[in-house]
């Protein structure tokens, strides 16, 4: 039997304050969470699960930030795709990361990555393969092209069998210096309700590259479970979302990034002045999604330019704090709840549980910057063969 003794705990739900709790492992199995003496010294001030990541691209490297290496970067053999991938998976666990859902590329790194580490200790990937477009539309890099409804439904039967997910590339990205996302919508809500429709046969959860009204408004009205950076809401389209269930998961990170480095871009001061407007309206319709029952997620386009996987996710749900979300439910949008709305297993710190912890030197309710430098991250023998320093 291991024991652990930690300051606080948050379960997967709920924050767990006045401590010290010893928690007691058989194994990696977690049989008991009991109050501790107040004198008890602690392995670690805070306990959690390991984070999740909903939104992340392994196989592009988000440091690099000269946009000839990436360029390069995106020609390059498929071995050196996958190295890159294990490497951004490996900055994520250092994160605190366990569980990274990759939401596209056309070479499969994702799925062989998913594969590697399926069963085994560390961060597991979640991968749903390719995404759906329409023939020259965008997304050359993750897509697959579908001409009409019959390809469609092929290539969903096809991603559903060996994906976790199935994405739609709804629309295109957004036009900083006029701050709008050109083109029509890649499907229509008659065509995206026949995918939406298919992937819940195969029991796969939807989701959406999506930003703009036209695209917006498109992506609930065809029935998707999850509106992926969704930039340029509206209040409508979020009492939608409530109704169904739609969930969220807004991505600032790679936005952010191209107004805070303009240099890389060459943006002149009156387009980062427009992607400034773009970040407040994704703040205040972000505090309106908590307020109104919208599932938000925290996800950050890691492998995006400027956005570096793992230290970006804590970044993230910084942003989150300040849109006014209470730090308890930025902890689910990081822990539980994309695990619940997935159908992926559970890793909440209940007993029964075989948790992949995260332990922290200091409760993120009292300092949320305690998150950045993670005590340790695993299961209970990999963090307790010997007592901790907590500091």
């Amino acid at each position: 039997m291991t024991t652990l003794v930690v300051g606080s705990y948050f379960d997967g739900e709920r924050h767990f304050e006045r401590g010290p709790y010893a928690l007691r492992f058989d194994g990696a199995v977690l049989r008991a969470i009991d109050p501790a003496a107040p004198d008890t010294p602690l392995d670690a001030a805070f306990a959690m699960p390991s984070l999740v990541e909903a939104h992340a691209h392994l196989f592009l490297d988000g440091g690099v930030l000269d946009l000839k290496a990436r360029a390069a970067a995106m020609k390059a053999d498929r071995d050196a795709m996958l190295a890159t991938a294990r490497r951004s998976l490996g900055q994520a666990r250092a994160a605190g990361i366990g569980l990274v859902r990759d939401v596209g590329d056309r070479w499969g790194i994702n799925h062989q990555l998913r594969d590697e580490t399926r069963g085994r200790r560390g961060a597991q990937v979640r991968s749903c393969g390719v995404a759906l477009r329409r023939p020259g539309r965008y997304g050359g890099f993750m897509g697959r092209e579908v001409a009409d409804d019959d390809a469609m439904l092929a290539a969903v039967d096809e991603i559903a069998a060996r994906g976790d997910d199935v994405k739609v590339l709804l629309t295109g990205i957004i036009d900083f210096a006029t701050g709008t996302v050109p083109g029509t919508p890649q499907f229509a809500a008659d065509a995206l309700r026949l995918i939406t429709h298919r992937a819940r046969e195969h029991g796969r959860p939807t989701l959406a590259h999506c930003s703009g009204l036209a695209g917006l408004e498109v992506a609930v009205a065809g029935g998707i479970g999850s509106v992926e950076h969704g930039f340029f809401m509206t209040h409508a389209v979020l009492e939608r979302m409530a109704g169904e269930g739609t969930a969220w998961v807004p991505t600032f990170a790679p936005v952010a990034f191209q107004g805070a480095r303009p240099e890389f871009a060459g943006w002149p001061p009156e387009t980062v002045a427009v992607i400034g407007g773009i970040l407040q309206s994704h703040r205040d319709h972000v505090a309106l999604a908590q307020q109104m029952g919208v599932p938000v997620l925290c996800g950050t386009d890691a492998g995006s330019h400027g956005v570096e996987h793992g230290r970006a996710l804590v970044d993230e749900m910084m942003v989150l704090l300040d849109c006014g979300l209470p730090m308890d439910a930025v902890l689910r949008a990081a822990t539980s709840l994309p695990r619940r709305l997935w159908g992926a297993p559970a890793n909440d710190l209940v007993p029964g549980a075989r948790p992949d912890l995260l332990l922290l030197r200091e409760s993120p309710f009292r300092n949320p910057e305690a998150l950045r430098i993670p005590l340790a991250v695993g299961e209970a023998g990999e963090v307790a063969p010997a007592r901790l320093d907590c500091g």
